[in-house]
């Protein structure tokens, strides 16, 4: 697995590196040699630290961001969190990890910060990810919103070829936005 570790207005410590690269190769009998894993250091104001980790491989990504003390307890966190999302999406995903099924991710250092959108009314700050659409059936688009833990998903739907999207009702199940064009 490919290990790139950023550190946000902070240099990375030394033994951080070793330390990650130990932990994050646990997973590599998950994944194919195309893996990577992108983690990210910041310290807060108020002392504590974070870290965000995401293993990505043919497109399927796993997520995990924790606020701790030092980077050693977070990266512990970090670690619990994406092995029980790989348990729990264990049956579901079977050899889908290992052919690939899932959307393609762009390799970028960091999505582009905007300064500012002009309104009205007011100055928004605006984060911008782009991506490429692979198509996928809704069933997948809602697995990889769920491992991606956000809620909703951008897809394009391998049926119809149009731009679709899903998302999570206050409920608990699942919506599926088709857009029309008149």
């Amino acid at each position: 697995m490919k290990i790139t570790i950023v550190g946000r207005q902070m240099d990375v410590p030394k033994d951080f590196y070793e330390l990650a690269d130990r932990k994050l190769s646990k997973y590599d009998k998950f994944f194919k040699d195309d893996a990577t894993a992108h983690v990210t250091m910041r310290k807060r104001k108020n002392g504590n630290e974070i870290l965000e980790v995401t293993i990505s491989s043919s497109g399927l990504m796993f997520r995990g961001e924790e606020e701790d003390s030092t980077f050693q307890n977070a990266l512990d966190s970090v670690m619990d969190s994406i092995e029980r999302q790989i348990r729990k999406n264990k049956t579901r995903l079977g050899k889908r990890i290992r052919d690939g099924v899932f959307l393609k991710e762009i390799p970028a250092d960091e999505p582009a910060e905007v300064p500012v959108v002009s309104s009205m009314e007011s100055e928004v700050p605006v984060r911008i990810k782009e991506f490429v659409l692979k198509p996928m059936s809704v069933d997948e688009a809602v697995l990889q919103m769920n491992m991606l833990g956000h809620q909703f998903f951008v897809f394009l739907n391998m049926d119809t070829m149009n731009i679709n999207v899903v998302y999570q009702r206050k409920e608990g199940n699942y919506g599926l936005i088709i857009p029309k064009i008149q």
